[in-house]
């Protein structure tokens, strides 16, 4: 996947709480650690997220968003 943003961790679904429009979606990264982030119900059906995915966490200034 080739994107501008260049603040990318690799990572782990450990978690997706979906309501309404959104979808939290918690991120176990390598370094123990993990990332949150919040993002639409769609784009979790439309990357077809499931725990246990092998996922990257792409960081912007102002979001955090998911990249299978």
């Amino acid at each position: 996947m080739k994107i501008s943003a260049r603040n990318r961790l690799k990572g782990k679904v450990v978690s997706i709480e979906k309501d309404g429009l959104m979808a939290k979606v918690k991120v176990e990264i390598s370094v123990p650690a993990s990332v949150t982030s919040i993002i639409t119900k769609d784009a979790t059906e439309d990357l077809n997220l499931k725990v246990g995915d092998q996922v990257e966490a792409i960081i912007k200034s102002t979001e955090v968003m998911i990249g299978k």
